[in-house]
């Protein structure tokens, strides 16, 4: 068992685009109430119809997208309203605004159209992110300057009486979040965008470098709700471990491996890259 509380929440209506933090949420089957129900598709030849991300557009990242009223966990998860969406220049629009597909295609450079599923649009279907202190301290005290969560699109931040990277041995286990029940899944391996500020969207490399030398290219875990309900900042948390190891994972120095034994490229096929 490892128990502390919740002290980071969040959730990102439009896949790709800068989120909110909040309060509360609700949670139930699909994820985080009204995370990723909203997209962008790309409409290039070839493409049309595929999510956009900020793999293909990274000037994603300057635009951000909010849910109106600050609903918190009065957002109904069955059906959230349309979001928001605020461009660099500070100009907020919404999302069944008739220009605002014109001036994203404009401000990316590619042709785009809107999508809603409120089955969530997550990497992994109707999955939540989580993540913890102690890893998020641990890498930004080794390179040796913040390392913000923004950068990794997690929903749920606990601060536990656990090492760093403990979650990735969680696999097949439960965490308890205020009323919400979440099975544990697979370790999150990481792509490129979170070497990518959210505010300036100048690189990072080393970030990924770091993660993949010294931690397989993991950061964070996902997990899925099997009971609903509600969260709030400052709730208790408990973590059940599985009764079984979870499936070998790439070693790291957090295990005390040998240096020889270190790498990210051996990621299994189970994990999924990245968060978007």
């Amino acid at each position: 068992m490892a128990g502390g509380r919740l002290v980071g929440l969040a959730r990102w209506p439009v896949k790709s685009l800068g989120g909110e933090a909040l309060a509360a949420a609700r949670l139930d089957w699909r994820g985080l109430g009204g995370d990723r129900a909203y997209a962008l598709l790309d409409r290039r030849e070839g493409r049309d119809g595929r999510w956009l991300t900020v793999r293909q557009a990274p000037g994603m990242l300057a635009w951000s997208a909010a849910y109106p009223d600050a609903l918190d966990d009065r957002l109904d998860p069955a059906d959230p309203p349309p979001p928001t969406l605020r461009g660099p220049d500070g100009r907020v629009w919404g999302w069944d605004d008739p220009g605002l597909e014109r001036a994203l295609a404009d401000d990316l450079g590619l042709a785009v159209r809107r999508h809603r599923d409120l089955g969530g649009q997550q990497d992994l279907r109707a999955s939540v992110l989580v993540t913890t202190e102690a890893s998020r301290r641990a890498v930004a005290d080794a390179l040796g300057r913040p390392v913000e969560l923004r950068r990794f699109r997690t929903n749920l931040h606990l601060e536990l009486d656990a090492p760093p990277f403990a979650e990735q041995r969680w696999e097949g286990g439960r965490l308890q979040v205020g009323e919400v029940t979440l099975d544990l899944l697979n370790p999150c391996a990481r792509c490129v965008i979170p070497t990518r500020d959210p505010d300036d969207l100048s690189r990072w490399p080393e970030l990924l470098r770091w993660l993949h030398r010294r931690n397989g290219g993991l950061f964070g875990v996902n997990a899925r709700v099997v009971t609903a309900g509600r969260v709030r900042a400052g709730d208790p948390v408990a973590v059940t471990e599985p009764l079984l190891p979870a499936a070998p994972r790439p070693a790291t120095d957090w295990d005390v491996a040998p240096r020889g034994a270190l790498g990210g490229s051996s990621l299994a096929p189970q994990w999924v890259m990245g968060v978007s």
